[in-house]
């Protein structure tokens, strides 16, 4: 066997690191870097390692860690014990960041999270508090998903009846199969409602054409590949359904003891979280800011990875000062907007 010319550092190169959560299951960890911890978290569908693209360039700087939820991911055959998964997910989370400071004995680290990663974040505030989080970016994300009298900025905002409508069919159509292990094993037109529906999600979370473009090329399915799609997920995606139909999750209470430098990063353009909806949030917290990407949608990332980028490094270099309360005005949000623009 031939020897590499060049081998890069072990902190260069993607690990894998297991943490053993509070009911004793190891809980997987990619961790790549090399310098002060930053830990990310992913979103519904998501694998944690699709941040990658947007962390290499800073790894000489700081040590990533990113947790991978039960179901998804490197996680993808952990099953989970609880129904309310974003209370089982900030449980995990909470062992992950103690294991993180102790390991590298720091009082706290920046953290920064999208979608449904946000709202575990949301729920860990509320159940965990934030001494041992020193900084929060929180990546178009609403701790509110069904709309209340006083609150209209839950998921889809106005479009929430008709979208929880075509969830709950999904979801009682699934339920009979709900122990067939293998996806190819469900009847074909229940399998093409399932994709169909999918699509329909991950073409709601994007705004600009390019984004469409791929996530119509990724997501589409002829007759003879759906035959043999083997959609491994499936399952788990079905039972996040369920609890986000049922449990009325809204995590405003704990908003007023959120006292660290929180920065909203917003897709001006989201479908699922109104921005102004999440401006209300960042005015509701004492210590936050807005950054505002106006061309983008909900999947911040993928509709603008340049100025996705710009914010995250800002964030890790605490770049992305904070202006208390007073001094918080649409004007710097705008201006941050421009900025942003890529």
């Amino acid at each position: 066997m031939k020897t590499p010319l060049f081998s890069p550092p072990a902190s260069y190169r993607l690990r894998t690191i297991n943490i053993k959560t509070a009911d004793g299951t190891a809980l997987p960890i990619s961790v790549i870097g090399n310098g002060k911890p930053v830990m990310m978290m992913h979103a519904y569908g998501m694998d944690a390692r699709e941040f990658l693209p947007f962390i290499l360039p800073l790894m000489g700087k700081y040590e990533f860690y990113l947790p991978h939820f039960r179901g998804f991911g490197a996680a993808k055959n952990i099953e989970l014990t609880q129904f309310d998964f974003v209370h089982q997910y900030a449980e995990d989370i909470d062992t992950v960041i103690e294991h993180i400071c102790l390991s590298r004995h720091v009082e706290s680290l920046p953290i920064a999270a999208i979608s449904m990663g946000a709202l575990v974040m949301w729920s860990y505030f509320e159940r965990f508090g934030t001494a041992r989080v020193s900084r929060y970016l929180n990546i178009d994300q609403s701790p509110v998903i069904h709309n209340q009298p006083d609150w209209q900025g839950g998921l889809f905002g106005d479009r929430q009846k008709e979208m929880f409508a075509v969830f709950q069919e999904i979801v009682d159509r699934t339920l009979p199969y709900a122990q067939v292990e293998h996806f190819t094993h469900l009847p074909f037109s229940l399998k093409r409602r399932v994709t169909d529906v999918e699509r329909l999600f991950s073409l709601l979370s994007v705004s600009r054409p390019r984004s469409k473009a791929v996530v119509q090329a990724l997501t589409h399915q002829n007759d003879h590949k759906l035959a043999f799609y083997n959609h491994q997920t499936w399952q788990h995606k079905m039972r996040c359904l369920q609890a986000y139909l049922a449990i009325p999750y809204d995590f405003r209470a704990g908003i007023e003891n959120v006292t660290i430098p929180v920065v909203s990063l917003i897709g001006g353009q989201s479908k699922l979280y109104d921005p102004n909806w999440q401006q209300e949030i960042t005015r509701m917290l004492p210590n936050a800011r807005d950054v505002i990407l106006p061309r983008s949608g909900h999947a911040v990332p993928m509709d603008e990875p340049i100025g996705f980028h710009k914010v995250l490094k800002k964030f890790c270099e605490n770049d992305l000062r904070v202006a208390t309360k007073k001094r918080l005005s649409k004007v710097a949000f705008l201006g941050d907007a421009a900025k942003f623009k890529s």
